[in-house]
C-alpha cells in the first residue's frame, strides 16, 4: 500500500483513538539509522491502518521564511520572515506545510489535528503571513515523514521510536516555543526518560 500523504488527512475521529498517535510526538531511538530520522522528533498528524503522516519539528533546513517570500514574489516587511524553516521529513521535500495555533481564519487546505493544533498546506497562509495576517504561532517546514500500512507499528516493535503524549499546553510550547536542539530533550523528560541515557537496545514508552 502506497504511503498515506496528507491529501488523507481527516478530522480527528473516536475511531480507534486508542491505538492511534495522532497528536502525540516519536523520538527516534539510538538504533534508528535512517539518516532522514537521527535525533528527529516528529508530530503524527495523522495515523490510521491506512498508515500514518508525520512532520519532524527539531531538524532546520539552513533556511529562513523571508526566502519563501520572495521565491513567491511576496511583500513583506522586514524583521518579518526571520522564522527558520524546517525539514519536515523525507517525502514531498518541496511542499509546505504549516502546523500553527487556532485561528479562525479559513484557508484552502486546512485540517485540524487536535482542539488547538491545525496543519496547513495550502499558498494562501504563506501571503497572509508575508502580511502579518497569518497565525500567531506557526511552525513551518518542508516535506513530511509518512509510514505505509502496518510500517510504523512495526518499527515501534523494534524500538525504533519512543512514543510521547502530550497535553495542549506541552505540544504548544514544543511546537511555537521551545529552541531546536532542546526539543528531544524536552519531550523525554516529559515522560520521564534523560536521552544521554538511552542505548541502542532500550524500549519505548
Amino acid at each position: 500500500m502506497e504511503t498515506l500523504t496528507p491529501d488523507t488527512l481527516q478530522a480527528p475521529s473516536n475511531q480507534n483513538e486508542t491505538s492511534s498517535l495522532r497528536g502525540q510526538l516519536l523520538i527516534a531511538m539510538p538504533g534508528l539509522l535512517d539518516p532522514s530520522f537521527v535525533h528527529a522528533v516528529v508530530y503524527i498528524c495523522q495515523h490510521s491502518s491506512e498508515g500514518a503522516m508525520g512532520i519532524t519539528i527539531n531538524r532546520p533546513l539552513g533556511l529562513v521564511l523571508s526566502q519563501v517570500f520572495e521565491q513567491l514574489d511576496l511583500d513583506y516587511s522586514p524583521p518579518n520572515g526571520t522564522q527558520t524553516l524546517l525539514c519536515g521529513g523525507p517525502v514531498e521535500e518541496q511542499q509546505g506545510f504549516v502546523l500553527h495555533s487556532t485561528t479562525h481564519k479559513k484557508w484552502q487546505a486546512t485540517v485540524a489535528i487536535s482542539d488547538d493544533i491545525f496543519l496547513t498546506t495550502s499558498k494562501d497562509i504563506i501571503s497572509d503571513l508575508a502580511s502579518n495576517q497569518g497565525p500567531e504561532a506557526v511552525l513551518i517546514a518542508l516535506g513530511y515523514a509518512g509510514w505505509s500500512s502496518g510500517q510504523l507499528e512495526q518499527e515501534l516493535l523494534e524500538n525504533a521510536w519512543l512514543t510521547v503524549p502530550t497535553d495542549a499546553e506541552l505540544l504548544s510550547k514544543l511546537l511555537f516555543e521551545t529552541p531546536l536542539d532542546q526539543r528531544a530533550d524536552l519531550a523525554a523528560t516529559s515522560i520521564g526518560i534523560n536521552l544521554s541515557q538511552l542505548s541502542s537496545s532500550a524500549g519505548h514508552a
